[in-house]
């Protein structure tokens, strides 16, 4: 493996928080294994396939300790009896206080038996086999063979170990009684490789890690990536639209995922049995849903985790936390809590491993220490506070909208100008607009700093609409998801939309404590929200639909919730565009069945126009809540 792919490999490793050695140092696990003793095993399932299991004990037997349990597809390294990682659960303070650490292989990964199946699809039932038949089964056999148990289990995960911890609820075990998926993937037509059925490119290089069988228990890595043609990122991605014939330079037949996702480009059966969110019922167990408001690979899972329990389990304790984090920047140790650029305080982390998650699990494990107190701990991105709700959208929040106006004006108000309906532009593939300002895009696995990036260098692009608010004389704060509704038209037959939420700072704003270096705040355009939508999908993400040219149109373009106060001083911006390279995959602007398959014959330029007339009004709909005086 070449150098750039170590990196690579090591970088989606953190960035998912597999429990392992991978940043521990030797004195952290002498620190483990002086308070912990580890046993190994392959436990059965009940269809006979045996999965590794690391059981990590305390080795005072003075007391009995609940059970904290773990499951991933990203190894439980280290492996052997006589190895300890530098951290075993959650944060220090779940280590420090003690818990029966479990640590599990998922099926068909690393030490683990069976076949791998990406997200696989939950069957209602006892008999089938699924993520949470397999974690019944785990916990059935912790039980009966781990010594000094309290009979009571909990389950964590970020990322793609989020899903399985979301997995574990529907029909799950009774001894199951806390619950934190944290970024959970609950969908991945939604979640990480697309976005409102638009591929990420920023994930092809990731395709390897998901994507090849081994031939059974393995204690070492047997999946491999080609090096990339270019280590410049903008020519690497160019170099692969089309993705369909350059492909098969990096993935073959045999990487399985890679031919899946080029076979269902459409939310057809394939994906929609993968989404956890229909399942989510009849959960009995406590739940705390974790995420970070610019988590560039998972925002969706939490979100739409927390609602759909929230809506089909009425009574249950379900509870949301989003903070000013990154992905899986709550779980580390860093002091200052900074997305990209942008400070947002000190000590966030640890007082959310504290005093939140600490709390969480020893109340309904242990049955000691407070009872958690809130539905919904949020933090307000703008002021740079915490805020505490007894629901998730705020029950104070009213409906409204941000209307875009002509002549580049954003209002809460409409307008009525018959002198312009319209703004357009044309939209190049062999141009598109980046994702950052292109000399920042690096050839990187999943890159985070674009979800609270300056958005400066957008503006002076032709194919990017701008519509700005006035300076603000008081502030506006914003809680809750956010749908552009859109009015388009285009000349040709498919093109994808991009929306912008964008907080532009002061020109006299004060460098804040934790600013990287080099980075000035002062006329600062930070993106607050921004996503896309593939256009084809407009209408139903299962049936695909090619534009009509020239015809007048709706899209819709969901945002994701935000918490966030525009300040008095600020103004709010909203840009609109058609591309987003190279985050997002190339739309070739030509309607082409399954776009994988699309030749560079196809990709044309095209005029799009947003309308801003009366009847056909284009704006955010989102809902205000009354600011803090």
């Amino acid at each position: 493996m070449t150098q750039f792919f170590r990196m690579c490999f090591v970088a989606l490793c953190a960035s998912v928080f597999f429990v392992g050695n991978f940043s521990s140092t030797a004195a952290q696990q002498a620190n483990i294994s002086a308070r912990y003793e580890k046993r190994e095993a392959q436990i059965p399932m009940r269809d006979g396939i045996k999965l590794h299991v690391a059981v990590y004990s305390p080795r005072d037997k003075s007391k009995t300790y609940p059970i904290m349990m773990n499951r991933t597809c990203y190894s439980t390294q280290p492996y052997g009896p006589d190895r300890f990682p530098g951290r075993l659960g959650t944060s220090k303070f779940m280590d420090d206080e003690g818990y029966i650490f479990v640590h599990t292989d998922v099926r068909g990964r690393w030490n683990s038996e069976g076949t791998f199946d990406n997200m696989r699809p939950h069957v209602p039932g006892n008999l089938p086999i699924d993520e949470s038949s397999d974690t019944y089964d785990t916990i059935e056999w912790l039980l009966a063979n781990v010594p000094n148990n309290n009979g009571r289990v909990g389950i964590w995960g970020i990322s793609y170990p989020g899903f399985y911890s979301a997995a574990a609820l529907p029909e799950h075990h009774p001894a199951l009684v806390a619950a934190s998926p944290q970024a959970p993937i609950s969908d991945f037509f939604f979640d990480d490789f697309h976005h409102n059925g638009a591929y990420l490119l920023s994930y092809f290089l990731a395709t390897a890690t998901f994507g090849y069988q081994h031939n059974g228990p393995t204690q070492s890595s047997w999946y491999k990536t080609p090096p990339p043609s270019s280590n410049d990122a903008w020519t690497f991605y160019q170099a692969i639209e089309p993705l369909g014939e350059s492909s098969k330079a990096y993935f073959g037949e045999d990487n399985f995922f890679w031919q899946e996702l080029m076979s269902h480009p459409n939310y057809d059966e394939f994906w929609q049995k993968r989404s956890i969110l229909p399942h989510l019922k009849n959960v009995k167990t406590n739940v705390m849903v974790v995420g970070g408001l610019f988590d560039a690979e998972d925002l969706y899972g939490p979100l739409h985790i927390y609602q759909a329990l929230e809506k089909n389990n009425p009574g249950i304790n379900n509870s949301i936390v989003m903070g000013p984090w990154g992905h899986g920047d709550w779980a580390r140790a860093s002091k200052n809590a900074v997305v990209g650029n942008v400070p947002f305080g000190t000590d966030i982390a640890e007082s959310y491993q504290r005093d939140i998650e600490a709390v969480f699990f020893r109340y309904y494990l242990k049955d000691e220490g407070p009872k958690p107190d809130f539905e919904a701990r949020v933090f307000d991105t703008g002021t740079r506070q915490w805020q505490t709700f007894d629901k998730w959208p705020p029950a104070r929040a009213s409906d409204g909208a941000l209307f875009l106006n002509a002549e580049g004006q954003l209002s809460t108000q409409p307008t009525d100008d018959p002198q312009k309906s319209f703004a357009e532009f044309t939209s190049d593939p062999s141009n598109p607009v980046p994702y950052r300002d292109r000399q920042l895009i690096k050839l990187q696995f999943t890159p985070r700093q674009y979800m609270s990036d300056n958005q400066k260098f957008a503006t002076t692009r032709d194919d990017v609409l701008v519509f700005s608010t006035e300076v603000l004389n008081e502030s506006i704060t914003i809680a809750g998801n956010i749908d552009a509704q859109l009015f388009v038209s285009t000349d040709h037959t498919d093109c994808d939309w991009v929306v912008k939420l964008i907080d532009v700072y002061p020109d006299n704003h004060p460098q804040l404590p934790g600013t990287p270096e080099g980075i000035v705040l002062a006329g600062y355009q930070q993106m607050v929200r921004g996503d896309i939508i593939r256009g084809r999908f407009r209408n139903s993400f299962e049936k695909p639909e090619a534009f009509q040219p020239n015809t007048v149109t709706e899209v819709n373009v969901p945002l994701q919730d935000i918490l966030h106060t525009f300040k008095p001083g600020h103004r709010i911006m909203v840009q609109v565009q058609s591309s987003w390279f190279p985050l997002i995959d190339l739309n070739p602007q030509t309607y082409v069945e399954n776009i994988f398959h699309a030749k560079d014959t196809d990709f044309v330029k095209a005029q799009h126009r947003v309308y801003l007339s009366a009847d056909k009004h284009s704006q955010l709909k989102l809902r205000f809540l009354p600011s803090a005086k």
